[in-house]
């Protein structure tokens, strides 16, 4: 068995709802976990909200549609702890509309952000992954990439995109010992949900058989799994956190 590098984890949009809660998993398990923000007060804001937890956590700045923003910070994440051998794609934007109505750059954005990131990201950390010959590689998808939404063209297009992403570039380096795979939240509590009234909740809770949101805890829960030794012969799979709303 190959030995597992210095354990550094990169988790992108770590700022608030499920990218944080990943970052508090991670690092309780004991990864050093560096998340990203697209501005400096939310990149303060990642070390800041877990001051008190005695874990390692630290905040930076990434714009994660230039290609220069992206190697500049893994190289100076290599440099100053190490290469990442974790990867979480988490980073994500919605820009909802009906498909009549959609603005060209309602469409390139939401593609660009959810799924040039993970182009971006991927390619930037895989070297010195495949060097080592481990790696893990996790990419945030959607129940909506499988179940489809109106008004969301754009955005069941990119999670589509992830999984087929996450299949494709599993295949090219299982051979390191790398593995790739999606984790696809259904509807969870966190800011944008809180948004909703309370017949909107009621009727979005119908259609989930467990008849609740889901926490950020259970999907950063599978996240670290999937990052663990646990999950070393599970790759190019997608696993549905979302309360029965889909089943795959």
């Amino acid at each position: 068995m190959n030995a597992e590098p210095p354990r550094i984890a990169l988790i992108t949009g770590a700022s608030r709802g499920i990218g944080q809660g990943i970052a508090l998993s991670l690092a309780r398990d004991g990864w050093h976990v560096v998340g990203t923000a697209t501005t400096r007060s939310g990149a303060d804001a990642i070390a800041d909200a877990f001051s008190d937890e005695g874990v390692s956590i630290k905040g930076r700045v990434l714009q994660v549609r230039d290609d220069e923003s992206v190697n500049s910070l893994v190289k100076q994440l290599t440099d100053e702890l190490g290469a990442p051998s974790l990867l979480v794609n988490n980073a994500g934007v919605t820009k909802d509309n009906l498909l009549m109505r959609m603005k060209s750059d309602e469409w390139a954005e939401v593609l660009e952000v959810n799924l040039g990131s993970m182009y971006r990201l991927c390619k930037a950390v895989l070297r010195p992954m495949m060097r080592a010959r481990w790696g893990r590689i996790v990419n945030i998808g959607s129940v909506v990439g499988r179940m489809g939404n109106a008004g969301q063209t754009n955005y069941a297009a990119s999670k589509g995109g992830v999984e087929a992403f996450t299949r494709s570039l599993a295949q090219e380096v299982g051979s390191r010992s790398i593995t790739v795979n999606a984790v696809a939240p259904g509807f969870i509590d966190t800011d944008m949900t809180a948004e909703m009234s309370d017949e909107q909740r009621a009727r979005l809770l119908e259609r989930v058989p467990l008849r609740r949101l889901g926490e950020v805890s259970e999907v950063a829960a599978v996240v670290s799994f999937l990052a663990s030794d646990a999950a070393a012969y599970i790759t190019g799979e997608t696993i549905h956190v979302n309360g029965g709303l889909y089943m795959a």
